[in-house]
């Protein structure tokens, strides 16, 4: 991987994770398309979920530090309650990745049959999602968990996890504004804990300065694009303009199948 392939998948991953598009089956259409090559996959998709990671944090900054003085009052209010509910829906996707990790590996190979069958079922939870009328539904325990396990199926190449957390929320009649919000907030805690769980993995040694240099030049393409793509992605959930992003998902699918099979 050089640099302008660094920079490249960057992009990729900073638009296509808050997009309801899939950014880990984007990423395998990237290398598949540009036969790009890289070192080492994990270490490089750590760094560019910790990138957009920290766009989230950016974004919902007043959001965070409003629920973190709440939380340290020590009393159960609006922000202890939704943080109760990110603890829920954490519980699935934490499951499969303490039991399921090496099983979920085998599914990032370049196998882009594979991506376009699950962007086609994006796709239809889009759409589904998208004859929803609008609902003033707040969060519930229950709606947190399965919007949890939507999270955790969402770790397949080609499932969306933005789109499918959200087009589960809304399928369930939460309200849009709150759906947006937890969707978006959820994915913080998990890619921190994943990334402290497998920092212990890597091999410092094994990088080369030009390594460095292209994964720092990745993590600021991921961040920067992740910042325009989750504000964009907020005004189109409170829009309802998910239908867009349902054909391309069908679109892009359907291709992705053709030129696997040929």
């Amino acid at each position: 991987m050089n640099s302008i392939e660094a920079i490249l998948l960057g992009i990729i991953q900073g638009l296509t994770e808050f997009l309801p598009v899939s950014s880990s089956g984007h990423i395998e259409l990237g290398k598949y398309l540009f036969d790009i090559n890289l070192k080492d996959d994990l270490l490089f998709s750590l760094i560019l979920h910790l990138a957009t990671v920290l766009s989230t944090i950016v974004i919902f900054r007043k959001d965070i530090l409003h629920i973190i003085k709440e939380v340290f009052q020590f009393r159960w209010n609006e922000s202890t309650r939704f943080v109760s509910y990110l603890l829920i829906s954490m519980l699935p996707v934490l499951i499969v990745g303490l039991f399921f990790k090496e099983q979920v590996e085998t599914f990032f190979t370049g196998n882009i049959v594979l991506v376009g069958a699950m962007l086609l079922v994006t796709g239809a939870l889009l759409l589904l999602s998208e004859k929803m009328n609008s609902a003033a539904k707040p969060l519930g325990y229950s709606s947190a968990f399965i919007i949890g396990i939507a999270q955790a199926i969402a770790v397949m190449p080609g499932i969306s996890r933005s789109g499918a957390t959200i087009a589960t929320g809304l399928l369930q009649g939460v309200n849009r504004n709150h759906i947006a919000r937890f969707s978006f907030l959820m994915v913080i805690p998990p890619i921190i804990g994943a990334s402290i769980l497998d920092i212990g993995d890597i091999n410092p040694t094994n990088y080369t300065s030009q390594d460095i240099t292209n994964m720092s030049l990745g993590f600021v393409a991921a961040f920067l694009t992740g910042l325009f793509a989750c504000t964009w992605m907020i005004q189109l959930v409170k829009n309802s303009k998910l239908l867009y992003f349902a054909l391309y998902c069908f679109l892009v699918g359907t291709i992705s199948i053709l030129v696997g099979l040929l």
